[in-house]
């Protein structure tokens, strides 16, 4: 009883997180990396990558299954580094590729 109320609880909480894409504070993780390529480098450069990078995501996240999303975002927010949206979208992309690829050695196989 106590485990189907907990995977219950696990399932919903994770439910919003991967509803909508994540809004992430991006300009600490771009000022780091303008002061690391000083002195060429420029945060508004990374913040503008960063927002066409949210803006993908905006327009593509219906496209991304729930588990993929879920999983990616929880990715993107460990390890203590600032989340950005280019890891975010790049996870995403990799998973949906490797999907694609075995789906079609899948199919390639089954035909033989």
């Amino acid at each position: 009883m106590f485990a189907l109320l907990h995977a219950a609880l696990l399932a919903t909480s994770l439910w919003p997180v991967a509803d909508s894409v994540p809004a992430f504070n991006i300009e600490p993780y771009c000022r780091a990396v303008a002061a690391r390529e000083a002195p060429v480098g420029d945060a508004d450069i990374c913040i503008r990558q960063e927002r066409q990078a949210r803006d993908q995501l905006t327009r593509e996240w219906p496209q991304f299954p729930a588990a993929d999303r879920s999983f990616c975002q929880r990715l993107a927010t460990t390890g203590g580094t600032s989340p950005t949206y280019t890891e975010l979208l790049t996870c995403l992309e990799l998973d949906r590729d490797a999907r694609n690829l075995r789906e079609r050695e899948q199919e390639t196989t089954g035909r033989r």
